[in-house]
């Protein structure tokens, strides 16, 4: 069933004192307006129980048109509705129910309009609320900064409260789904430390000397050439030995 607010019945001209004393301020106005024409103005003005008798006929005229042109408008709109296809024309409907709109023809009317040059979409009315499922995509970056965003950093091990072995976690999606990548820096030679504690520091210390690589790890969907961009991406933006590899969380590392 359609939508729609009733149309209240006729009803017959109301007339009060008010109403004629605004009537009779008009009409003084008028000759005030003209004063040399003031004796013609009044004769061609109406007594108050002339005028009164008049908009009493005038009223019911006007409230029967009034009708009648929403209706005509009514029959318009849904002709409209019913040349749509019926599956959505049983959308539009359903749609007319709970939309905001007011419930009149003119509403309907614009309603009707606003679909069908595509600025109200049937299926995600702009009143509901809708969440975006697309996920943030970054098509070709350019850096790694643009293609991933940090997320989180874990420090490993003690030492200074920020050393190049902490653990860095990034994420972000070049188009297959959401990547994880933890990045982290690693020793060349094994037997080497990143620090040491101070009492143990010696002048002829070889702490370091072997160099850094930097260990990604990737979690997530990711293909042979997101890969591959992603070593590209993490190389330039880093002078030291880059390695990319794909971890599976069940399996370990592939």
């Amino acid at each position: 069933m359609m939508r729609f607010r009733r149309w209240p019945r006729p009803t017959a001209y109301r007339e009060t004192p008010r109403k004629r004393a605004a009537l009779l301020r008009k009409q003084r106005r008028e000759r005030d307006a003209l004063p040399l024409f003031a004796d013609a103005i009044a004769a061609g003005q109406r007594d108050v129980d002339e005028e009164m008798a008049r908009r009493h006929v005038w009223w019911i005229d006007r409230e029967h048109e009034q009708r009648r042109q929403r209706a005509a408008r009514w029959r318009e709109a849904r002709a409209r509705l019913f040349a749509l296809p019926a599956p959505l024309r049983r959308k539009v409907r359903a749609l007319w129910r709970t939309c905001p709109y007011p419930a009149d023809p003119a509403s309907f009317a614009d309603f009707l309009h606003q679909i069908a040059i595509g600025r109200l979409d049937p299926d995600r009315p702009p009143w509901l609320f809708h969440q975006q499922t697309q996920a943030r995509i970054t098509a070709n970056p350019a850096t790694f900064e643009e293609a991933f965003r940090q997320i989180g950093r874990k420090s490993v091990g003690g030492g200074p409260k920020t050393t190049p072995a902490d653990e860095l976690l990034f994420c972000g999606n070049l188009g297959s789904g959401i990547l994880f990548l933890t990045s982290r820096v690693r020793l060349i030679d094994p037997n080497e430390s990143f620090y040491t504690s101070s009492n143990h520091r010696l002048r002829d210390s070889h702490v370091g000397r072997a160099g850094h690589w930097v260990d990604i790890e990737v979690r997530g969907d990711c293909s042979e050439a997101d890969l591959s961009l992603i070593r590209r991406l993490a190389q330039a933006a880093d002078t030291r030995p880059v390695i990319v590899r794909r971890v599976n969380p069940l399996c370990g590392r592939v």
